[in-house]
């Protein structure tokens, strides 16, 4: 079985008493795997807190190796601190930052060079959804990564259907499920010899309520959890859940 993999965004949230609190809150799962992705000021004193007892993550990368790029952050710069994983193509980086499908592939290529795990998150809007374009839609962002996903290296794909993230609202088991088959589909064609190790994880208003019927379905063998995980009861009871489905 798939080690379930659980991620933390913390979006642009948390303070050193936040960093605290989570590396006290649990025990080293030796279950699952567990990635904390805090605003990237904290990620070197959440690094130091961590002990081992879980990942660190960045939000986001930069483009560029290195060079004169104010305001932004190499890949290898991230690797070199001991961050394990690094978020590309969200939703909000896409809207708010005019990131396109090509963008996010050159940041997952520059994570992949450096060590790290790209996380590319992949979903669609309500509009797209009602059209009926959803899995459409979503198979193109997946095969935009098409030369990231051939070199049997360590990457994940998280779909976020893009009205369920921060609304509350989360799109049914059975949402999930049809699409992370889809997604599973595109990467046996993409990739046909390393599709078996891309795990694929939900995102999208994921908390301890949803947590465990999500894992119920092999097909979900992650999650990217945003305003849960800034509430370490919450996080920790995610885990659980993941513990518990994994056996």
């Amino acid at each position: 079985m798939t080690t379930r993999l659980v991620i933390a965004n913390w979006k642009m949230n948390g303070d050193l008493a936040l960093i605290d609190a989570m590396a006290q809150a649990y025990p080293q799962s030796s279950k699952v795997d567990v990635v904390v992705v805090p605003p990237s000021l904290y990620v070197a004193a959440l690094l130091a807190a961590a002990k081992n007892r879980f990942q660190v993550g960045l939000q986001d990368i930069g483009q560029h190796q290195g060079g004169a790029h104010t305001g932004e952050l190499a890949a290898t710069m991230a690797a070199e601190l001991g961050v394990a994983a690094v978020i590309v193509g969200h939703s909000e980086r896409r809207s708010d930052n005019a990131e396109d499908d090509a963008v996010v592939a050159v940041k997952a290529h520059r994570a992949l060079e450096a060590g790290l795990m790209p996380v590319i998150c992949v979903g669609e809007s309500i509009e797209e959804r009602q059209a009926g374009q959803a899995e459409a839609r979503v198979r193109a962002q997946v095969e935009a990564q098409a030369e990231n996903l051939v070199g049997g290296r360590a990457v994940a794909i998280a779909y976020e259907p893009i009205w369920a993230i921060g609304t509350g609202a989360s799109a049914s088991a059975e949402e999930a499920v049809a699409m992370h088959r889809a997604i599973r589909h595109a990467l046996e064609q993409i990739a046909p010899d390393h599709a078996d190790g891309i795990r694929i994880l939900y995102g999208g208003s994921v908390n301890a309520e949803n947590a465990a019927g999500l894992f119920a379905h092999v097909e979900i063998e992650g999650v990217l959890v945003g305003g849960a995980s800034l509430d370490t009861d919450q996080f920790a009871a995610i885990i659980r859940a993941a513990e518990a489905a994994q056996g």
